[in-house]
């Protein structure tokens, strides 16, 4: 069997970015209004704050405006809470992210709570849950999303197929689970209790490993021809002592097996950038009450 083909996260996650951009110039033009992204950090996180750049870079580059609020590791959660208020009701914001996670004196459902679920471009507000679970329009997180388009670039069609999610969490796995269901996927979520789950595994014809374990995903768990979606990345100590990143599939031995893999990195992670954009899109138009623009259907 030849090596799995890979899925091209940065390749896509550019083109979404450029079908973002003619969307935002298309609001411009004939709609007179400019989307606007606002990101709140509370510390001084290193990969938090390399994180809220990138993303506020991101934004200006597909002509949208960007807000960055970088609050000190002692911020109460009053403070927050008074910030994120302000957020909801201004006109010039249509999306708002607070980067997570949140130092230990902030309670961070109360925060995902307060963000206006119109302006919840996570995804993560119980109404966005809700509405997701029983096939209502609304912001669905952007992993997720990222994730089953990068599917479909392996197999434009996944109805039918049998998919299997490792990881139960409410930003990964429920979500995608749910998404995977409106794609007429058969799904089944797997987890630490999961009996044999290698086993359960291997009948996964698209596999998605979503647990935050360096490589426990090893190539004899996937099923031949299999497409391998890795949202693990973690940070490991080579032999010589520097880091590398590598995700939570054995990439050199799935690549033996599976029919398309995502890499770790340059996979799930440029998607997730690129589908917050997306949804900030979506978000503006859902509160300006105008159409989404049709180069953005199907995100």
């Amino acid at each position: 069997m030849s090596e799995a083909r890979i899925i091209d996260g940065k390749a896509l996650a550019a083109s979404v970015q450029e079908r973002v951009a003619a969307a935002v110039s298309e609001l411009r033009m004939k709609h007179s209004f400019v989307p606007g992204l606002a990101v709140v950090l509370v510390g001084d996180d290193p990969a938090s704050r390399v994180y809220v750049r990138n993303k506020g870079r991101r934004t200006t580059e597909a002509g949208m405006k960007s807000f960055e609020y970088l609050l000190p590791a002692d911020t109460t959660e009053k403070a927050l809470l008074d910030r994120i208020r302000l957020l909801n009701e201004s006109p010039e914001v249509h999306g708002i992210l607070v980067q997570l996670p949140l130092p230990g004196q902030i309670d961070p459902a109360r925060v995902i709570d307060a963000i206006d679920p119109d302006k919840d471009v996570d995804g993560f507000h119980v109404i966005n849950a809700g509405r997701l679970a029983v096939g209502r329009p609304g912001l669905v997180p952007c992993t997720p999303l990222g994730c089953v388009l990068l599917a479909k670039q392996a197999r434009e069609d996944l109805s039918g197929l049998e998919a299997v999610i490792i990881g139960r969490s409410n930003i990964v796995g429920k979500p995608l689970a749910q998404l995977l269901l409106r794609e007429n996927c058969t799904v089944t979520i797997a987890h630490s209790r999961t009996r044999d789950l290698p086993e359960v595994a291997r009948r996964a014809d698209v596999l998605v490993a979503a647990v935050g374990r360096p490589e426990l995903v090893r190539g004899e768990w996937i099923k031949a021809g299999a497409i391998v979606i890795d949202v693990g990345i973690n940070r490991v100590r080579r032999e010589d002592g520097k880091a590398r990143l590598v995700g939570d599939v054995a990439f050199d031995e799935a690549t033996a097996v599976a029919g398309a893999i995502t890499p770790v990195p340059g996979g799930v992670g440029p998607m997730t950038i690129a589908m917050l954009l997306a949804n900030t899109v979506k978000a503006a138009c859902l509160q300006r009450g105008v159409p989404l623009p049709r180069m953005l259907e199907g995100l």
